[in-house]
């Protein structure tokens, strides 16, 4: 049955040709556009199934719906196997639980702004608090007018209220996301620092104060705010702090060399309720032996607590071996364990000196060395490939290689079309 399922969606790729399927895909990385495409691509809600030819309206949602089998709204697509329901009902559970989640963190984030004393106003102030909707700003008063429900004409003129109360919405969040825009733009702030939660919090609290708000000082953000705020961290912590009596806890160190050449050690605690970062020394000047890696790791299980330390985690380097077995010697009740991802990393460097697999990565890096030393092929596999890249970086050059033979297996559909391509 697979097979036959796969000849069908390939004939009807061939048919179809390459290039004119990706004419007739919207710029997705959506499941379902494996099993459809558009039937006419100025028109992203009429699709055709790949499988058996059905053609209907309500876009690829609708098309996951025919391929997962689930009735109500489109018929079931008699050629899908097992395995294609089983991929469209689980992308469609994924979309549905994403958008509860982003929904409930954003209730969450508003329910938690307050500012005090707005309540004791003694005014109704329609402001945007967790009890109301989301497009309720300010007062409106002098925007709006009054409507009585007893009068004959309240239906046409409440309708004709709300379009009005949708044009004023509108107009006055563009305007505001004009002035967010260009603070953005001149203080030179990454676009995803929007996505942060303190962020959307922010704007929240703003919002509630209402007009007349004055940002704070230079010196207050440098001084007073700043203590506040590691205070508050401090007091946060604390919940993590009682789980290491509770539970125990895990001490991870990590050293590295930042761009200036300097080496840095850190140290980290991890519980069941998170990871928490406890210290870091610079150790340009010294020698990186077991003896100083020891002595430096046994200070923060005494900052912690002895008692509530389980193990200590590091990397299989002989120098951190040498700590470990001093280590052993003073605290024997203490694990030193090795680290899974350096362990795993490990691995995949002996896996891929293996012959088999050494000559399977050279040639994906002699393929991706081609494709990217020249400026045309690199268009046309971008192109191709919907502007994804192949090369996929890893934390470490051994997991790189992989990740990039994965992604070369995930597109090697759009990089044969390439290739077949006169382009």
């Amino acid at each position: 049955m697979s097979s036959s399922h796969g000849n069908t969606v390939n004939n009807n790729l061939a048919s179809g040709g390459a290039s004119n399927d990706s004419v007739l895909k919207r710029k997705s990385d959506d499941i379902g556009w494996e099993f459809g495409h558009l039937i006419d691509p100025s028109n992203f809600d009429r699709v055709e199934c790949k499988l058996c030819g059905k053609k209907f309206g309500g876009g690829v949602y609708r098309l996951k719906q025919h391929i997962a089998h689930i009735s109500g709204n489109v018929s079931k697509c008699l050629r899908s196997t097992k395995e294609d329901q089983d991929k469209c009902k689980k992308a469609i559970e994924d979309a549905r639980n994403k958008k509860k989640n982003k929904y409930k963190e954003e209730r969450e984030i508003r329910a938690e702004v307050n500012i005090i004393g707005i309540e004791e106003e003694g005014e109704e102030i329609e402001g945007l608090g967790p009890r109301k909707k989301p497009n309720f700003l300010g007062p409106m008063d002098k925007f709006t007018s009054k409507i009585d429900p007893e009068s004959s004409m309240s239906t046409s003129k409440s309708l004709r209220q709300q379009n009005i109360n949708d044009v004023i919405f509108k107009q006055r969040t563009h305007s505001v996301h004009r002035y967010v825009a260009r603070w953005v733009y001149e203080a030179g702030i990454s676009f995803n620092a929007i996505q942060n939660n303190s962020f959307r919090a922010m704007m929240e609290a703003v919002g509630l104060f209402g007009p007349g708000y004055k940002e704070p000082s230079r010196y207050q953000l440098s001084e007073p705010l700043l203590k506040e705020e590691v205070s508050n961290t401090k007091e946060a912590l604390k919940k993590q702090e009682n789980e290491w009596k509770l539970t125990g806890c895990s001490i991870m160190t990590d050293a590295w060399t930042d761009r200036k050449r300097r080496s840095i050690m850190n140290l980290c605690v991890n519980c069941c309720k998170g990871t928490t970062f406890l210290s870091s020394k610079e150790t340009s000047d010294e020698a990186h032996t077991g003896e100083l890696i020891f002595k430096y790791v046994d200070e923060c299980i005494e900052q912690v607590g002895p008692q509530n330390v389980v193990q200590v985690v590091t990397d299989n380097a002989s120098n951190n071996m040498a700590a470990a077995n001093m280590l052993k010697e003073k605290r024997p009740s203490i694990f030193w364990s090795s680290c899974a991802t350096h362990t795993i990393n490990l691995m995949l460097e002996g896996i891929g000196k293996l012959p088999r697999f050494k000559k399977i990565i050279d040639s994906a890096k002699t393929f991706t060395i081609f494709i990217y030393a020249h400026h045309k092929t690199l268009w046309m596999m971008r192109s191709f490939t919907k502007k994804k890249d192949i090369v996929r970086p890893g934390v470490t050059r051994f997991a790189s290689a992989f990740l990039t033979l994965q992604s070369l297996v995930e597109k090697k559909d759009n990089l044969r079309a390439m290739f077949a391509s006169t382009g």
